[in-house]
């Protein structure tokens, strides 16, 4: 319920939700889960993307000093999976073998809902883990201010699943994860695109890039990740009749994935 006095401690809830629901950091607060609060919650992903990805490139330049890039880009490509939990690992490869199965909407639904993976998702799922491990070592040895990039990837990812949310309807009216999204609305997209924004120009501003950078790289990357979300999204929601759980983790680890290299593809041009 919200708290008329204190709206603060509302927002505050939120995001400590957010930090719960979508990390395994340690976030010790006893919130009770309401339509209202997963609605509310949403409009903070940005904010628990930026936490991830500061973790990530904090661990990733630390150990840059002390090791070669490849083994320090492994262990925080470890850091990156454990603080997520690979909860949206697993649904990327999950989303693989349902849409990659080519069955009828119904059993890739049912394939989607089963615990094993096959083939096809251990291939996405490897596949995307090698590609962010080439991309964290390619950072690495760069000038230190273009780790802000594996902070702000996943703060776009994430803003992009909220307009996702928003968008589309869940694919199993009144089943898993999506059905408790079904009151999220614009609002709370346009909620996260102020924080998406916000955390992106601080993040760029911090690691010393000057304003007209920062700018253009955070246009460039709502644009990119906004785009490519929608093809991914629509594509989907197409064969499966909306979206799922599953789908928003896939649409996470691919577009964080895609902005990175598209940025890094920028630096070097």
């Amino acid at each position: 319920m919200r708290d008329r006095r204190y709206p603060w401690m509302t927002e505050a809830a939120a995001c400590v939700a957010a930090l719960q629901f979508l990390t395994r950091l340690p976030v010790r607060a006893n919130l009770t889960y309401t339509d209202d609060l997963f609605r509310r919650s949403t409009a903070y992903y940005p904010v628990v993307g930026a936490v991830v990805g500061s973790l990530v490139a904090a661990a990733s330049w630390l150990l840059g000093m002390a090791v070669p890039a490849m083994p320090a880009a492994v262990i925080g490509l470890g850091v990156w999976v454990a603080v997520t939990g690979a909860l949206h690992l697993d649904g990327l490869m999950d989303t693989a073998d349902g849409l990659l199965s080519h069955r009828s909407r119904e059993r890739m639904l049912e394939i989607m809902k089963d615990s094993r993976v096959g083939a096809m998702g251990v291939v996405a799922g490897v596949l995307v883990l090698l590609l962010k491990l080439s991309l964290l070592s390619t950072l690495i040895v760069y000038p230190h201010g273009w780790l802000a990039l594996a902070i702000v990837a996943p703060v776009w990812s994430r803003w992009f699943v909220v307009w996702a949310i928003a968008c589309w309807p869940p694919a199993r009216e009144g089943e898993g994860l999506g059905a408790l999204f079904t009151s999220v609305g614009r609002r709370e997209g346009w909620a996260a695109t102020g924080w998406a924004a916000a955390l992106s120009l601080i993040a760029f501003f911090a690691f010393g890039l000057p304003w007209e950078a920062a700018v253009g790289f955070t246009v460039g990357l709502a644009l990119l990740a906004g785009v490519l979300g929608y093809w991914l999204a629509r594509a989907m929601a197409g064969k499966l009749g909306g979206l799922t759980g599953d789908t928003y983790g896939a649409l996470i680890e691919l577009v964080e994935s895609a902005l990175l290299l598209a940025a890094i593809a920028a630096v070097r041009m």
